[in-house]
């Protein structure tokens, strides 16, 4: 799968799982997850690659209490890697 049509699906995916995601010039500081103004938010480091940037949204949503919350597919379960609650 393509790294656009990848980024897309996985920003759906935060979407669903109630996360706004934002892209901003961060200058390589940080991106993820964070809540203010009463939401949830992914900031996306525009300053990084793509391939990076969806390093970031990966990790952001690998790392969500909320993943197991929603019906993400399959592509996106791969994406993120092995089920955490198979794990435990």
């Amino acid at each position: 799968m393509h790294t656009l049509d990848l980024m897309e699906q996985a920003v759906e995916a935060a979407r669903a799982m109630g996360y706004g995601v934002r892209r901003e010039w961060l200058g390589g500081a940080s991106g993820g997850r964070c809540e203010f103004g009463g939401r949830r938010w992914i900031f996306l480091d525009l300053s990084l690659n793509q391939l990076e940037q969806l390093d970031q949204l990966r990790d952001a949503l690998a790392t969500a209490p909320e993943r197991f919350s929603v019906a993400l597919g399959g592509t996106i379960e791969a994406f993120l890697g092995e089920d955490r609650r198979a794990a435990a």
